[in-house]
């Protein structure tokens, strides 16, 4: 004898296939969601420190061409960066 699903029984079995169908993607959305906001506070984190070591070096900039437009009034001493590099010397 042949057993047949009925219309209630084939009809629940498609909704709970796609259930599971889209729990996985779900899952699968929030993981890439996850890395993705992870990247995100990387990228941040890394364009805070490029802004602030371009303050320095603007900072450095604009210290070297006062001093070249004024060397009569520049400062005994250039700025130096938070590495605690002073100016290079090309001479």
């Amino acid at each position: 004898m042949l057993d047949f699903y009925d219309d209630d029984d084939a009809a629940a079995n498609v909704i709970e296939r796609r259930w599971f169908a889209a729990s996985a993607k779900v899952k699968m959305m929030q993981d890439e969601c996850d890395v993705l906001h992870e990247v995100m506070d990387l990228a941040e984190e890394a364009w805070r420190c490029a802004r602030a070591h371009l303050a320095e070096l603007e900072r450095l900039r604009d210290a070297l061409g006062e001093r070249l437009a004024n060397p009569e009034t520049a400062p005994e001493r250039l700025p130096q960066t938070a590495h605690g590099h002073g100016v290079l010397s090309a001479a």
